[in-house]
């Protein structure tokens, strides 16, 4: 059977249930007593994505995640030193036996997206899943699309469709003149939704067994109307699921989106700072006593409770 990375996290989420880990690092996240006692910021945070990522593929907690997402911009912000952390922590996730995503949001045009895609489907930077943003034409997926294919390695893709941040009704919920309009939509993401059903199709050829399309959806679970309409709308595609937890989306709607061909929940800041709501432990930071272990076991135990929350959810709704 020939399978792509969309169809394998999706059996990571039958088996491990929907939570992905947002491995969205900041030095910021950790206290300064911890960062402090490595060699660099960058250096910390490498630590404590790799305590996260034993916790919650290894011990008693194991299976608590079918992935991670790894937001790049927070490594970029660390410079030379910050981007290796990143390839490290993508090999990371990768060595741990789970999917990772890359959380880059690239869209360009030619040559550009070429080069895009070999930096993020190969090499250094090599991942399994990426973002991808299609508003400067659906010409920018091409050459993502083709690293889906079975000769190239059956990589994966989420396309931007309902993100999760509230300046989204700016474009994406801007509504379209029926003279630009090819298939009658009412906005601009239903044109990306069509365009997504179309792909979906036409990957059924090249994976005739798989359980969904390399090629996926993000859709934000901050909004209960918009997520029973897009879930109904692409039944097919798979989502990415961001806004859960610190962005304020309910367990419930991140469910809904969750049937059919289902989806990942993300959760970073949830589970990164997980810590900062334990009574004990912002004792231990004032006293300067608190370690890496502390801070992670705050974070394995918020991914517990997430990963809980979710499928609580999801069984309300069946």
């Amino acid at each position: 059977m020939k399978m792509n990375s969309m169809n394998f996290l999706r059996e990571m989420v039958e088996k491990n249930g929907p939570l992905c880990v947002g491995l969205d690092t900041t030095p910021e996240y950790l206290p300064e007593s911890v960062v402090a006692s490595f060699d660099s910021p960058a250096m910390a945070v490498l630590a404590y994505n790799k305590a996260i990522i034993e916790r919650i593929v290894s011990g008693e907690s194991s299976g608590l995640a079918a992935c991670c997402k790894v937001q790049i911009a927070y490594y970029e912000a660390m410079g030379l030193e910050g981007m290796d952390v990143y390839s490290q922590t993508l090999q990371l996730v990768r060595k741990a036996g789970l999917p990772v995503i890359a959380d880059i949001k690239r869209g360009d045009i030619a040559d550009t997206a070429k080069a895009y895609a070999k930096a993020h489907f190969s090499g250094d930077f090599e991942a399994d899943i990426i973002t991808v943003n299609p508003y400067m034409g659906f010409d920018t997926l091409k050459p993502f699309a083709e690293y889906a294919m079975p000769e190239k390695g059956g990589k994966g893709f989420f396309v931007l469709l309902r993100t999760s941040n509230p300046g989204m009704v700016d474009i994406e919920k801007l509504q379209l003149a029926s003279t630009v309009a090819k298939f009658s939509e009412e906005c601009v993401l239903d044109r990306v939704g069509h365009e997504l059903n179309r792909l979906a199709q036409v990957f059924k050829e090249f994976y005739p067994e798989a359980l969904c399309s390399p090629i996926g959806a993000v859709v934000g679970c901050t909004e209960e109307s918009d997520a029973k309409v897009l879930r109904e709308a692409y039944p097919e595609v798979f989502f990415l699921i961001p806004g859960y937890g610190a962005q304020g989306g309910a367990a419930r709607i991140a469910a809904t989106l969750l049937s059919k061909a289902g989806g990942t929940v993300n959760s970073s800041r949830g589970i990164l700072t997980a810590w900062k709501k334990d009574e004990k432990l912002v004792a231990k930071v004032k006293a300067r006593t608190i370690t890496l272990d502390d801070i992670a076991d705050a974070a394995g135990q918020a991914a517990f409770v997430a990963k809980n929350d979710l499928l609580e959810a999801k069984k309300s709704l069946n």
